[in-house]
């Protein structure tokens, strides 16, 4: 994923299925300088990580 796209997801309204490796994170944060979000790992509030947007993959995304 792209840091353009990881911004829309990220300010969008509706809900995108997105993956870090096979876990489904929610993207809290993008850092559009350096190219880094910060997700958070399946529905655990408390287990966030901030990784660079190339490593997130879209559902359908190959």
């Amino acid at each position: 994923m792209d840091t353009k796209r990881a911004m829309e997801i990220y300010s969008s309204k509706d809900t995108f299925a997105v993956h870090l490796g096979d876990k489904s994170v929610w993207i809290e944060n993008v850092d559009e300088a350096n190219g880094m979000a910060t997700v958070q790992v399946g529905s655990d509030p408390l287990n966030t990580q901030t990784v660079s947007v190339d490593r997130l993959k879209e559902e359908g995304d190959e």
